[in-house]
């Protein structure tokens, strides 16, 4: 028995020397995968005499199922520099009304005239 399956790959940024993808399946048997987003935003640490604001859509994953969200954002400008902010979500926490958010948190790149990172964390929107 076949059954007609369509998405999209995205590529890993692993570092596993076999390159991998990540499948995202739209639609299974001819029937809508319902997937879903959110939304993130913060200020990051203050250091080097600063800090940096951010704020990004998380890449689609699949509803109705445990699941993660991968992200990838650039700061403000601050300081005549900015950072690169990637990572993944942690799990879904539900929220009492239905529905549920992510946390996340992480590093940014390396920039800066003096070369320095910040710290970031947070909540998606639910």
């Amino acid at each position: 028995m076949e059954i007609p399956v369509s998405g999209f790959m995205y590529h890993s940024d692993d570092s596993d020397p076999q390159h991998s993808h990540q499948l995202f399946i739209t639609r299974w048997d001819g029937r809508p995968v319902p997937a879903h987003i959110h939304e993130f935003r913060g200020v990051t640490s203050f250091d080097v005499g600063h800090n940096h604001r951010y704020v990004g859509t998380t890449e689609p994953a699949p509803s109705g199922v445990p699941h993660t969200h991968r992200y990838f954002t650039f700061t403000s400008v601050d300081n005549r520099h900015r950072h690169e902010i990637r990572g993944v979500t942690g799990p879904a926490i539900p929220l009492p009304n239905g529905g549920h958010y992510h946390e996340f948190s992480g590093f940014t790149t390396v920039d800066g005239d003096t070369p320095h990172k910040h710290s970031y964390s947070g909540r998606t929107s639910s």
